[in-house]
């Protein structure tokens, strides 16, 4: 399951959308392509495990060849989790060579011929982020060694406006390959699982997890989701993992697992964090690697509305236009 023996979640099944615009896919990119779009549409109804592709933008970080956490991609060359995985790693962020991200996965435990597997250049957690368990701004952004290949198995996510709300009972997925419940790991071939959540008011989830004033652990950052009750909450997902929500088609990023307090237990929600939050972060890191003039041509992930040209020297003194990300 998830690093350091923070909450992880798990999972059951549903459809959930909003009716909220979310950003355009950029002009001339193919629209098979776009971003949280996934390109196989079918659904085991009544099971807990994901179809295959299902969820395309999922991947493993893995330690040692063995899975660490979740993550989710955004581009051909980066990939967003949650920087507590990395806590133990903290003075080796700049050469993670024990780390890589496996994609295009469905089973851990066989994940075929046509799975990408790529080193890690560097990680880059927030700069506010304490190391603290359950401290906001908890995101770390994952460079990849090379840039991967979109495919049917490997497509990005959407990042969510800044002016998307989430009311309360929005229903939203998470996955992951986390454990199904305390110390039990999935057992093989570990295929991806999901679970259907709802989303839950920030002030309910503050008053469950108030510790007297001034110790608020819900932050302006966080998001809660999952069942008051416990029982289907039950301990799998993977930290880092994603908290899915589709709007009008797509599918977006709206928050990063992060903490809970034990598995599926009444009262103790998941918490996540939100990244119509840390959006413009993400996008200043992202934006700052320039792509290279092979990697101009490929489709990119789309943050951005087209809203203008964005110029630019590449790291080859090429000019980069459109509102393209490396």
């Amino acid at each position: 399951g998830g690093a350091l023996g923070l909450r992880d979640l798990r999972v059951s099944l549903g459809t959930g959308g909003l009716g909220v615009p979310h950003h355009q896919v950029l002009k001339g990119t193919p629209s098979s392509l776009a971003c949280g779009k996934p390109q196989q549409l079918n659904r085991v109804v009544g099971g807990e495990d994901s179809t295959d592709s299902e969820w395309p933008w999922i991947v493993s970080i893995q330690k040692n060849g063995t899975h660490h956490c979740a993550g989710s991609l955004l581009t051909s060359r980066w990939v967003i989790t949650a920087a507590h995985c990395f806590k133990e790693y903290v003075h080796n962020l700049n050469k993670p060579s024990l780390f890589s991200v496996l994609l295009g996965a469905w089973q851990l435990g066989n994940p075929g011929s046509r799975s990408q597997k790529v080193g890690v250049a560097w990680v880059q957690p927030h700069p506010v982020y304490s190391w603290k368990e359950g401290a906001r701004a908890d995101i770390a952004l994952v460079r990849l060694e090379r840039s991967i290949q979109f495919s049917e198995r490997v497509l990005p996510i959407c990042l969510p406006d800044a002016s998307i709300h989430l009311p309360p009972n929005t229903h939203c997925w998470i996955s992951g390959w986390g454990s199904i419940q305390d110390g039990v790991p999935l057992p093989h071939p570990q295929t991806l699982q999901k679970l259907k959540v709802p989303i839950i008011d920030s002030e309910v989830c503050s008053h469950l997890y108030w510790r007297g004033a001034g110790q608020g652990p819900i932050t302006e950052d966080m998001l809660c989701a999952g069942y008051l009750e416990g029982e289907r909450d039950a301990c799998l997902g993977d930290s880092g993992g994603p908290l899915m929500c589709q709007v009008d088609g797509a599918w977006l990023l709206a928050g990063i697992i992060s903490w809970g307090e034990g598995c599926a237990e009444r009262n103790r929600p998941g918490v996540y964090i939100s990244l119509s939050a840390h959006r413009s972060w993400v996008e200043k890191i992202v934006a700052l690697v320039y792509i290279n003039v092979n990697d101009f041509y490929s489709y990119f992930a789309c943050f951005f509305p087209c809203l203008g040209t964005l110029e630019s020297k590449g790291p080859e003194g090429v000019k980069v236009g459109g509102w393209m990300l490396a």
